[in-house]
């Protein structure tokens, strides 16, 4: 479940060839973008292969983590903007005790930072997302392997029924 969010170089820890790891004196790796790194976390908690967290402790560690983008991301936005008010409101509650609430709680604060992630990228004051805005999921790839399947049984029955000349 944990998945590191520290900066790598060229996709592996180890750098300066054959398996040595970097010098000391090598200068450390600029910051990270904010909104990158919220749209990491918020990936961990409402990707589509994520799984629940498995422990209370985990619940925690994101919370903490989301709690922390929300506080970056809201210095770069005007403090009236209703995706950080809402943000702001679920950062002052309290985890829920319970393994559903805790959760529920968890992805609603992920909901928040994703759309407070959005705005800080968009950068204008125009709606980010309404109850009545809501788009349905897409397709998953069995969903879509199903669909060519069934379309070529189809055609393959068609070829079939046609009479010969």
């Amino acid at each position: 479940m944990r998945l590191s969010l520290d900066p790598r170089r060229d996709g592996s820890q180890l750098v300066g060839g054959r398996g040595r790891q970097a010098p000391v004196t090598e200068a450390p790796a600029p910051d990270r973008d904010h909104v990158v790194a919220a749209s990491e976390t918020v990936t961990l908690v409402l990707g589509e292969d994520s799984p629940l967290p498995e422990s209370a402790a985990d619940v925690e560690d994101l919370v903490r983590l989301l709690r922390g983008h929300i506080a970056q991301l809201g210095t770069r936005t005007a403090p009236d903007v209703p995706a950080l008010l809402r943000a702001q409101q679920l950062c002052s509650d309290s985890i829920p005790e319970g393994y559903v609430s805790s959760r529920v709680y968890l992805v609603r604060l992920a909901e928040a930072t994703q759309e407070l992630t959005a705005y800080v990228e968009r950068g204008d004051p125009g709606p980010i997302s309404g109850e009545s805005g809501r788009r349905w999921p897409g397709p998953t790839v069995n969903v879509l392997r199903g669909a060519v399947f069934a379309l070529a049984l189809v055609c393959l029955v068609f070829a079939a029924s046609v009479p010969r000349t």
